[in-house]
């Protein structure tokens, strides 16, 4: 597959594949080092579901996006949204553990809960990555007519108007397009406020897939750790 040709209008450098690839090993790390106790091994499905989907992602852009196919596509939804559905049942069986827990399951559950939430935070952001816009490739390849409706507004697509220093590094004025640090971010701390913070979704799915994460985000820190930690007292 020959990389794509960037739109003559288009001056944004094309994004690295190393970001998403750490995030995605780092989720998958987590998966292996879960509790035995809490779940067993089929934690390992999830850890070679995501390797599969990976390397073909990473053998077509080893290093920078530039090449983009209905497979590769679908590969990549496939693996961001299948990492978030394993994330959302193993935060279930972990409610179940917690129900039927008794002391000495405390810093067993306090852990698996620190696991859940950070790769809840990668999950999401692979996901608001591979969706917004058209994705990384065509965010950057594209002329800009030609890309999907935004899901997310970010704070650099309206700063055009703003004093020099600022507007120096909108969209207008510079092509700024998201990156996965943009994504990343805006996951993480939807995870902590419960709420948009700094980029605002303008979508219903994206809307409903930050509602998913903030409930989720809660549901881990307000009531499992706080439970765990009342075990431990």
């Amino acid at each position: 597959m020959e990389p794509m040709q960037q739109h003559p209008s288009r001056s944004t450098p094309t994004e690295h594949r190393w970001p998403s690839v750490v995030a995605l090993v780092v989720a998958l790390g987590l998966y292996a080092a879960l509790p035995n106790e809490f779940l067993g091994p089929q934690r390992f499905i999830v850890v070679v579901f995501g390797v599969a989907l990976l390397v073909p992602l990473v053998v077509t852009n080893p290093h920078r996006l530039t090449r983009r196919s209905t497979f590769t596509k679908w590969v990549s939804i496939t693996l961001a949204g299948g990492l978030v559905v394993a994330n959302q049942l193993t935060l279930v069986l972990l409610l179940a553990a917690l129900a039927g827990g008794d002391a000495d399951d405390a810093h067993g559950l306090l852990l698996a809960a620190l696991q859940i939430w950070v790769a809840n935070v990668i999950g999401f952001t692979l996901l608001y990555w591979e969706l917004d816009r058209g994705g990384p490739v065509m965010r950057t390849m594209e002329a800009r007519a030609d890309l999907p409706p935004a899901d997310f507004r970010f704070p650099q697509d309206e700063d055009d108007d703003a004093v020099t220093e600022v507007a120096a590094r909108s969209s207008a004025v510079r092509d700024w397009m998201p990156r996965f640090v943009d994504y990343f971010y805006t996951a993480l701390s939807n995870s902590m406020a419960f709420s948009a913070t700094d980029a605002m979704p303008l979508s219903p799915r994206f809307k409903l897939l930050m509602a998913l994460q903030a409930f989720g985000g809660f549901l881990i820190l307000a009531l499992v750790i706080a439970r765990s930690v009342n075990i431990l007292g």
